[in-house]
């Protein structure tokens, strides 16, 4: 068994200023991943919060920067939760699942290998083999065809990480989840659960033109508001990621938020989006670039580094 890399979260903490270091290294890969600018959108957290709540989960970017303390993170996508509990639960196990399946496709033909761990994948849904497969898939991009439900990625043309370089990624990760509960929550009951003074950070997907993306087919933006403004009105700090450009896809997205719902609105350079190059049908980039509004229910001031 590798030691830990860390013991506890003071491991994480940088020695003169105590706050917790930004953190870059993904576990998995994600459509949306947040996770090279979360210590921009943790900035404008409040200063103090009872439990913090993540109800669109992905590859927790934010999650991982934040080390809360006390954390609720949720996902509907029941082979993604497998994943994240086994991280909490029992890490070696999510090491094995990974290195397993690596020498099998390093021992064959990779696209072959590649393909017979997606269809055993699209015939029984599971945490372990999506794991391996949002490494190898082209961009880190797991959609779904439309018809069916099939998970449809191509394999990428990068080398996939060795098993020992994923087993150190969890070494890494485990003392940032160490306060949280991983559950599979539909986002409305996530919300539920928050109280007066908690706080929830949402990153949804657009369902105009990401029906592609797990669970975006049951998704509306417009109940989201709905119960941002029923949790603010309970006391509950609320942050929302959602694409600043207004633009999904070819579709323009203008979404209308009810009068004072907001106190703010900043805006997160987050570069170029792997999941445009399949939206854009090989149109070029260069004019492609995300900027995410990050919107509060409440006044925040901005913060010089990460907080806990």
């Amino acid at each position: 068994m590798q030691p830990s890399l860390f013991s506890d979260l003071n491991d994480l903490r940088d020695s003169e200023t105590g706050t917790i270091t930004p953190f870059k290294t993904q576990l998995i890969k994600w459509v949306g991943n947040k996770q090279r600018y979360a210590d921009q959108i943790i900035t404008h957290f409040p200063k103090s919060y009872g439990t913090y709540f993540e109800p669109f989960l992905g590859s927790a970017g934010v999650l991982a920067n934040l080390a809360p303390s006390r954390g609720v993170a949720s996902d509907v996508f029941a082979p993604l939760m497998e994943i994240w509990l086994c991280l909490a639960e029992d890490p070696e196990t999510l090491k094995s699942w990974y290195s397993d399946r690596w020498h099998w496709f390093q021992a064959g033909d990779h696209l072959e290998r590649y393909e017979k761990i997606k269809a055993d994948y699209n015939a029984a849904p599971n945490g372990a083999d999506l794991l391996f497969l949002s490494r190898a898939c082209y961009g880190g991009v797991v959609r779904f065809r439309k018809k069916d439900g099939l998970m449809s990625t191509p394999m990428g043309s990068h080398p996939v990480i060795k098993p020992e370089k994923f087993a150190r990624r969890v070494e890494m990760w485990k003392p940032r989840i160490a306060g949280t509960r991983f559950e599979r929550l539909d986002y409305l009951e996530a919300f539920a659960r928050a109280g007066a003074g908690d706080l929830i950070y949402c990153d949804p997907p657009y369902a105009h033109s990401q029906s592609i993306l797990y669970g975006a087919q049951r998704f509306r933006l417009e109940d989201l508001m709905q119960a941002i403004a029923d949790a603010k009105s309970r006391g509950v700090h609320v942050a929302l990621s959602i694409d600043g450009t207004k633009k999904s896809g070819n579709t323009y997205c203008d979404i209308p938020f009810p009068d004072d719902l907001f106190e703010h609105e900043h805006f997160v350079n987050i570069g170029r989006s792997m999941l445009k190059r399949f939206q854009m049908d090989g149109q070029t980039l260069e004019t492609e670039v995300v900027r995410d509004r990050l919107l509060l229910t409440y006044d925040a001031p901005v913060r010089e580094s990460t907080p806990r």
